[in-house]
């Protein structure tokens, strides 16, 4: 059959709306056999659909609901029509102007792409860190449930490039932002609630099974869990806000060497911020006496740091502990220091200073909670119910007593009335 008589053909079934049903349906029969098979089933046929379809097969259609159709007959009725030089499967190709492939060759295909593109991406990854990981790679991309061939050769490409610049590879740390922008040009790439952004942790958590590195998973401060898992990849996903007030303390890199800047500050006397971008370069962290003094509020860490008889090693939280709080409690436990912690005497204060407790894994002490020092740092400012409610949730014996009497007095008590030293 010439073009013409290929054009013709196609404008008969073109000119009547029932051989579109129809040949969609023999289309997806195609496609789930893999050959011009099955039948077609026709609900509520309408008056021009019957009379396309009287016409084609010369027989009367009048006053049916559903019209069956089978490949055989269809085939049958094209090679009595003045089309039977048409072959069925050739005739669907050129009505949807669309290659017909049954589902089976289609997945033979598309491993066939699948296996040329591993090879080059084998070729191009060969001696980098990700070629020795690509099965478990692989996985991953499976539990994002791709079905399309492009995402997922995407997505490989981008597993790879982000497993070989994971900052820790070079003992460097990158806020994720910049991370991002390095990776994919685009700094919010990676924000959390998008696709590429659950991605990037599932491959960080992958890297941290395989190096065996495990962050430590608390119950008292969960929403931390995140954070640590990409820190232990260098990756920053807090602002520079995010920090720690210290004073006389001085510390030990990764490398091994001292951290010169926390040596100056401490023969200066002078206490100094520190970002977790720092501290997340530390292994150690040294103190007076090995003793850490952790205060709540600003002012009286300034207090603390203003040469005192005793000098001692002080920290500020600053309120809720923020990520750099709790990396500065896990240096400080793994190098054996004893805790004194004084916060507020008001719900939440004893609420924090609890989590702390429970979260500090060394040695721990409450620092002036006592009720002696409630009555010194009692103000007038009056506990609502709905906060004397909340000391419900104080658990821990040691500070039952100072509830007890927050509980009769109904005052908040501040840490700035109270004497440390």
């Amino acid at each position: 059959m010439n073009g013409q008589q290929e054009n013709s053909c196609i404008a008969y079934f073109k000119s009547n709306p029932v051989w579109n049903r129809v040949f969609r349906g023999f289309w997806e029969k195609y496609r789930s056999y893999g050959a011009f098979s099955g039948k077609v089933v026709l609900q509520k046929i309408t008056a021009e659909e019957v009379e396309g379809l009287e016409g084609f097969f010369a027989k009367s259609f009048h006053g049916k609901k559903s019209v069956t159709i089978s490949a055989e007959r269809f085939s049958q009725a094209l090679q009595s029509s003045r089309f039977s030089d048409m072959i069925p499967e050739h005739l669907l190709e050129l009505y949807f102007q669309e290659k017909l492939v049954g589902k089976k060759e289609e997945r033979q295909l598309e491993e066939q792409k699948k296996d040329r593109f591993l090879q080059q991406w084998k070729e191009k990854y060969q001696g980098t860190p990700v070629e020795k990981v690509l099965s478990e790679l692989l996985d991953v991309i499976k539990t994002s449930h791709t079905k399309n061939l492009n995402e997922w050769e995407q997505l490989l490409f981008l597993g790879a490039e982000i497993y070989n610049c994971f900052p820790v590879r070079k003992n460097e740390t990158k806020y994720l932002a910049v991370f991002a922008t390095e990776i994919t040009g685009n700094p919010h790439a990676f924000d959390q609630k998008s696709s590429w952004g659950t991605f990037l942790y599932q491959v960080i958590q992958m890297e941290l099974l395989r190096r065996n590195v495990f962050p430590q998973k608390s119950e008292i401060f969960p929403a931390f869990f995140r954070q640590k898992c990409f820190l232990a990849e260098g990756i920053l996903i807090d602002d520079i806000s995010n920090y720690v007030m210290l004073s006389h303390v001085k510390a030990q890199k990764k490398d091994g060497t001292v951290h010169m800047g926390m040596e100056g500050f401490w023969q200066e006397d002078d206490m100094v911020q520190v970002p977790l971008a720092v501290l997340s370069k530390w292994n150690r962290i040294f103190c007076k006496d090995n003793e850490m003094y952790i205060v709540e509020n600003p002012s009286v860490f300034a207090g603390l740091c203003a040469g005192h008889a005793k000098q001692v090693s002080c920290m500020c939280m600053n309120g809720q502990p923020r990520l750099a709080g709790l990396v500065t409690l896990d240096l400080l436990a793994a190098s054996g220091t004893a805790v004194y912690y004084a916060g507020d005497l008001d719900p939440e204060g004893l609420l924090i200073a609890q989590k702390i407790s429970k979260y500090y894994a060394g040695e721990f002490h409450y620092w002036h909670m006592t009720i002696e020092d409630y009555e010194k740092s009692k103000s007038n400012e009056t506990i609502s119910e709905k906060r004397i409610k909340s000391l419900e949730r104080i658990t821990d014996a040691e500070l039952f007593p100072v509830v007890e009497k927050m509980r009769l007095d109904r005052l908040a008590g501040y840490q700035e009335k109270i004497e440390y030293f």
